[in-house]
């Protein structure tokens, strides 16, 4: 017997033959046959082998086909609505967005006179619960800008000011 569990024949049970070349020659159906689940299923393929299926690209998975992206900040970028992204392209397209958020870091630091200091880029990756692959789940920009002028709500003697109103309004009447 070969990699499997077999009974003599006590009672009800029987010899179990398995091959480990007979389980993969039922995985390996091909592409062409088998698109979804529920053709899957209906060649009588288990769980098991539709799940390898799934991981290895073949059946697409309902999870993946489905799952959306949409940004959540305030800036004018991609994906403020939710949209579909393929999980062969989700990478690329992940950073180019977050690379649309380091620009507008640029834009708004020459605007006020200022230098980015620093901006990085995080990819978030995530295991799809229904077929296992890892797939890329979303992006984080962080950036520091240094302006040059301070920008003091009081404007620019803003400071001086409030130093010259400081114990102005005391009255002292103990």
């Amino acid at each position: 017997m070969v990699g499997g569990i077999g009974f003599d024949s006590y009672g009800d049970y029987r010899a179990q033959e398995y091959s480990a070349s007979a389980a993969a020659q039922s995985v390996a159906v091909p592409k062409n046959e088998i698109r979804t689940e529920d053709q899957a299923k209906d060649m009588g393929l288990s769980n098991a082998e539709i799940r390898s299926l799934k991981k290895t690209g073949q059946i697409e998975c309902s999870t993946c086909s489905t799952r959306k992206y949409q940004d959540a900040s305030d800036e004018n970028v991609s994906f403020k609505s939710a949209s579909h992204i393929s999980p062969q392209a989700a990478g690329a397209r992940v950073r180019a967005h977050e690379n649309e958020h380091v620009a507008n870091a640029y834009k708004k630091a020459a605007q006020g006179d200022g230098k980015v200091m620093r901006a990085s880029v995080s990819i978030h990756m995530s295991v799809c619960p229904e077929c296992g692959r890892s797939f890329v789940s979303g992006g984080t920009t962080h950036t520091m800008i240094s302006y040059k002028k301070p920008m003091s709500p009081y404007g620019a003697d803003g400071k001086s000011k409030i130093q010259g109103l400081v114990g102005a309004n005391f009255a002292a009447s103990v």
